[in-house]
């Protein structure tokens, strides 16, 4: 929010897609494998569920309506990229979205984002904890 406010115009489109489209119940249980010691992927996959089943129509249909031929887009996900343009959007740019990890379980989710689901992380993200780098 703060990088469109400073870079006008922009638009947030905010999609309830809880847990890349599986829902929030599902979520809940893939938290729970988490915490056992599976990753994002793996956790999703031990319930039976895609690595991402989100779905953009909505989003085309929102930027046709509201006359918007072309945009840049904020993200780190290819999947994103590609199943936009799938939909016929022309994105002409990508703006990462690197944020540093509020604890050294976040590291670990996010490294399974660059690695197992191909997020362009470019491996920017770390946490700070008493000067030393977790990762």
């Amino acid at each position: 929010m703060e990088m469109i406010h400073s870079n006008p115009p922009g638009i947030v489109i905010y999609l309830q897609q809880e847990g890349r489209g599986i829902g929030l119940a599902n979520k809940i249980a893939a938290y729970s494998l988490q915490e056992s010691g599976l990753d994002t992927v793996d956790a999703n996959r031990a319930l039976g569920l895609p690595d991402d089943c989100r779905e953009y129509t909505s989003v085309r249909n929102i930027l046709a309506g509201l006359g918007v031929k072309s945009i840049q887009l904020i993200t780190n996900n290819p999947r994103k990229i590609n199943g936009l343009r799938a939909l016929g959007l022309n994105i002409t740019g990508r703006v990462p979205c690197i944020v540093q990890a509020a604890n050294e379980h976040n590291v670990g989710y996010l490294q399974a984002k660059e690695s197992r689901m191909d997020h362009l992380l470019e491996g920017q993200f770390c946490y700070w904890n008493h000067g030393d780098v977790a990762a």
